[in-house]
C-alpha cells in the first residue's frame, strides 16, 4: 500500500497492509503473555501480511499450529540461557519468585531481542518495504524498542504501534499486607528503571499509537507522557476465542444446587480463600443449596484444604486442581456463577471467558476485571478490606443463590456482553487502528474517536 506523506488521507482497499509484528512471547501451546501474543498475531493476520519476529523458544509451538512461514526467530545463546538461570535463583526467596527483581534483571535478555530486531530489520524498515511495525510483548509498559527510530527516515514516516500494554495496578490500601506477601514494596525497582533503561522515553514519546490495556494503564501513561496522551487509547490484552461462544445452552440442570466456580492461581491476591471463608459463614442449610468447584493450583492449596475440611465443608467444596485450557470451557459450562475476587487483577481473561460462556461474575473492582463486569451483568464489590469483601461475597451467593430470575438476567447480559471481548471483534478493531495509524502518519496528526466498551 502506497503512503500518502503529502497530508492526504489514504484510502481504504481490499490490499492487505504489510506488517512487521515484534512479538517476543508468542506461543499458543502456554498461558497468560505468550498465548496473548498468540491471539493477536492470530487475528491480525486475518487483515494483514504479517511477518513475525518472535524467540526461538516458540519455534516448535508455532509449526505444531502451523505457522511456517514469514517468521524470523532469534536464537538465543548459551551466554543468555546460564544468565536466565542465574537471575531465576537470585529472584527466588523461599520459593516463590521476587517479580520486581526478576523484572528487572531479565531486562538484559529482552535487550539482545531488541537489538536482534533492530539489526535485521532496520534496513528493510527505513526502505518502507513495510506498512506498519507493531511491537506487542512483553505486555509490561517498561520496554523500549529500538526498531522505532528506523521508521523515521527523511520524508518516509512509518507508523509505529505499541501494545497493548498493561501493569502497575496497586494493591488497594486495605490490602497492603497482600501486597506485602507479593513484594510489592520493591516495586520501586519497576519505576527506577523506566527512567533509566536506554530509549524507553523515546518510544513512548515517538510511537505513533499507544494501546493501554486498562484504564489504570492508560491515566499513567498519560501522567508520565502528557505529550503522547492524544495517540493513546485503551484496548485490552485479552479476548475471548470464538468457540466460546458457541454453545448458546447452558447443560441441563439435574438440581437446584447453586454452582459456583473459582478459577486461577490459588494465591493471596486471587482472594480463594475469601469466597471459601465466606460460604463458610452461610447457615448449614444454605450451604446444601451450593457447590463451589475450585480449578486451580498454588501456594494457599494445602490450608485451603485444610479449612474446608476443619470447617466441615467437604461436601460443599472440591478442589479439582489444575487442568488444561482446553478443558476450561466444561468448567463453565457446568457452572452458574463465576466467582473471582481477586484483589489486584491486570488483564483477567478467565472473567471474560466465563462472561462468554453465560456466566455472570462476582468480582473485585480493582484492575481491568471490574472494567468488564457492568451492574448488568455481573457484581462488582469494593476492595474496602477484607472482611468487607467477604461479607459481600456471602450476602450476593445468598441473593442469586434465592433469586434465580435475577440469575438468569445477569447471565443473559454478561454472555451480551462479552461479545465486546471476541477476537474477532479485536481484529476489526485492530484494523481499524492501523488505518488510523496510517491517517496520523498522513498529516492529521491526532488519533479519530476510539471504539466505546
Amino acid at each position: 500500500m502506497d503512503r500518502e506523506m503529502n497530508g492526504a488521507m489514504p484510502q481504504k482497499s481490499n490490499k492487505k497492509y504489510k506488517v512487521l509484528l515484534v512479538i517476543e512471547s508468542c506461543n499458543p501451546e502456554l498461558s497468560s503473555v505468550p498465548l496473548v501474543g498468540y491471539n493477536f498475531f492470530k487475528s491480525i493476520a486475518q487483515f494483514a501480511n504479517v511477518h513475525l519476529v518472535t524467540h526461538c523458544r516458540n519455534r516448535s509451538a508455532l509449526r505444531r499450529f502451523g505457522v511456517a512461514s514469514n517468521v524470523t526467530y532469534y536464537e538465543q545463546t548459551w551466554l543468555e540461557n546460564v544468565y536466565y538461570r542465574i537471575i531465576r535463583r537470585l529472584s527466588t526467596f523461599r520459593g516463590q519468585t521476587v517479580w520486581p527483581i526478576r523484572h528487572l534483571l531479565q531486562f538484559p535478555i529482552y535487550f539482545f531481542f531488541d537489538r536482534f530486531v533492530s539489526k535485521t530489520f532496520s534496513s528493510s524498515v527505513k526502505r518502507g518495504d513495510y506498512d506498519l511495525v507493531h511491537a506487542l510483548t512483553p505486555i509490561m509498559p517498561r520496554y523500549p524498542y529500538r526498531i522505532l527510530r528506523f521508521c523515521r527516515n527523511g520524508d518516509r514516516r512509518t507508523p509505529f504501534i505499541l501494545g497493548p500494554v498493561n501493569g502497575g495496578v496497586p494493591f488497594p490500601e486495605a490490602f497492603k499486607r497482600i501486597g506485602h506477601k507479593e513484594f510489592s514494596y520493591l516495586n520501586w525497582l519497576r519505576r527506577l528503571g523506566y527512567w533509566m533503561i536506554p530509549g524507553y522515553r523515546y518510544t513512548y514519546l515517538q510511537a505513533d499509537i499507544i494501546l493501554s490495556g486498562s484504564t489504570y494503564t492508560d491515566t499513567w501513561l498519560k501522567s508520565a507522557f502528557p505529550g503522547s496522551a492524544d495517540r493513546m487509547q485503551i484496548m485490552y490484552e485479552n479476548g475471548v476465542p470464538g468457540y466460546f461462544y458457541q454453545d448458546t445452552e447452558r447443560q441441563e440442570r439435574d438440581s437446584d444446587e447453586l454452582r459456583l466456580l473459582f478459577l486461577g492461581r490459588l494465591e493471596p491476591y486471587k482472594g480463594c480463600d475469601m469466597l471459601i471463608e465466606a460460604i463458610a459463614g452461610l447457615t448449614v442449610s444454605e450451604r446444601q443449596k451450593i457447590k463451589l468447584a475450585v480449578v486451580g493450583d498454588g501456594s494457599q492449596k494445602a490450608g485451603l484444604e485444610a479449612y474446608v475440611e476443619n470447617s466441615d465443608l467437604s461436601d460443599t467444596v472440591e478442589f479439582r486442581g489444575w487442568i488444561a485450557h482446553s478443558e476450561v470451557r466444561h468448567e463453565y459450562a457446568v457452572s452458574d456463577l463465576f466467582c473471582f475476587p481477586s484483589v489486584r487483577e491486570f488483564g483477567g481473561a478467565v472473567v471474560m471467558e466465563a462472561m462468554a460462556s453465560g456466566l455472570p461474575c462476582i468480582v473485585v473492582d480493582n484492575g481491568g476485571i471490574g472494567e468488564y463486569v457492568t451492574e448488568d451483568s455481573g457484581v462488582k464489590i469494593s476492595p474496602l478490606g477484607r472482611t468487607y469483601v467477604i461479607e459481600k461475597l456471602r450476602q450476593h451467593i445468598r441473593r442469586l443463590a434465592n433469586d434465580r430470575a435475577q440469575l438468569g438476567d445477569l447471565a443473559r447480559c454478561a454472555r451480551v456482553r462479552s461479545e465486546l471481548f471476541s477476537w474477532d471483534r479485536k481484529s476489526r478493531e485492530l484494523e481499524e487502528v492501523y488505518y488510523r495509524a496510517l491517517v496520523t502518519c498522513g498529516g492529521t496528526g491526532k488519533l479519530a474517536p476510539q471504539p466505546t466498551y
